[in-house]
């Protein structure tokens, strides 16, 4: 035998064996067919998923709190995070360019908020929940930052604002549970 088809050989039985225990083709069971084959996503593509599955359970979703009880003052719970308030800025003021002709970077980020309005709606019943009220709480919050903008062609240059400052509006909304809808004295006193 010649050394070649020796090699060949050796070689095609190591990528035999990859392929069977790499677990996803060749091996006795169910399987997928053609999807159980891995197909590369982007890390960007990637990313936006992670993000948008973020936002969806942490900031999209109205929570329902326990009944407001006679005799408190209804306030809200929390203000709204760093990382709500960046995103929101982030969304309406996205960063553009293009790696070497143009990048922007913000640094030195304060942020101050501060609440508007804290009120609550009568109570009525909403489909999936029941008797509720909705809580309402309204933030301003003011971004103070630096921007620094390198630009890279036609000809190279920076741009510093280091006085740079927005202004980002939030509304947190959540429900309270209302008990005994029928009863005018509980009525009266979720009302206040």
């Amino acid at each position: 035998m010649s050394k070649k088809l020796i090699y060949t050989s050796v070689l095609g039985l190591i990528a035999g064996a990859v392929v069977v225990t790499a677990g996803c083709v060749g091996l006795p069971g169910p399987t997928l067919g053609p999807a159980g084959v891995p197909i590369p996503v982007s890390p960007s593509l990637q990313h936006e998923y992670e993000n948008k599955a973020w936002e969806r359970e942490r900031y999209n979703r109205v929570p329902i709190m326990g009944p407001i009880t006679q005799g408190t003052e209804i306030v809200a719970l929390d203000p709204p995070s760093d990382d709500q308030v960046m995103r929101a800025f982030e969304k309406a003021h996205p960063i553009k360019g293009a790696p070497f002709l143009e990048t922007t970077v913000r640094n030195n980020v304060k942020i101050v908020k501060e609440k508007i309005a804290d009120y609550a709606d009568p109570p009525r019943v909403v489909p999936l929940i029941g008797p509720a009220q909705l809580h309402h709480a309204h933030y301003k919050c003011t971004i103070f930052y630096s921007e620094v903008i390198h630009v890279g062609w036609p000809i190279p240059h920076t741009i510093t604002n280091e006085d740079a400052q927005e202004v980002v509006y939030i509304d947190l909304d959540h429900y309270h549970m209302v008990g005994n809808v029928n009863d005018g004295n509980n009525m009266a006193s979720t009302m206040q």
